[in-house]
């Protein structure tokens, strides 16, 4: 059975729950304003570690700063296309977006256009692996867990207009 820690970030956006394992982050909730009643568990140092790195970063982000995650991501759980779906995801560059067309594409599967939404609605760590940045190929704000509105302010965070 894997031990996944629960650890609490205070960032500059709100409060976010991290799950760690110990291969890395498992698990990472959207900002809430109100601390989250998950209570928090006695960290390794490892997890303490990560925990603190990714806190910084994601401060770091939320000032607008051009981040580039360095904790270490749990990629267990996800079948081999959802894997791939999310690590491209994870190297779209800070600012930039890609449509969910072009994606598929770019990992092979051109008319796996639908089964790329589908990976990115599983995504467990937002943010970290950005899927905000996949959009449709309109151009439309489409599909993302923390709601079109959050979608937005971190593309407009990203392109220097947001705060």
């Amino acid at each position: 059975m894997m031990e996944v820690i629960t650890t609490i970030l205070e960032t500059d956006w709100g409060y976010m729950s991290a799950a760690w394992t110990d291969m890395g982050l498992w698990e990472l909730d959207f900002p809430v304003k109100s601390r989250p009643s998950k209570p928090e568990e006695e960290a390794t140092a490892e997890v303490s570690f990560w925990s603190e790195q990714l806190r910084q970063e994601l401060n770091m982000y939320w000032k607008g700063f051009v981040v580039d995650f360095g904790v270490p991501i749990d990629w267990r759980g996800y079948t081999p296309f959802q894997e791939a779906v999310l690590t491209f995801t994870a190297a779209i560059p800070y600012g930039q977006t890609v449509s969910y067309g072009v994606l598929a594409k770019e990992i092979g599967n051109p008319k796996a256009v639908r089964a790329v939404g589908g990976a990115l609605h599983i995504n467990r760590v937002p943010i970290v692996v950005p899927c905000h940045r996949v959009i449709g190929a309109n151009g439309s704000l489409t599909g993302f867990g923390g709601g079109v509105e959050l979608k937005q302010a971190l593309l407009l965070l990203e392109s220097g207009t947001g705060d």
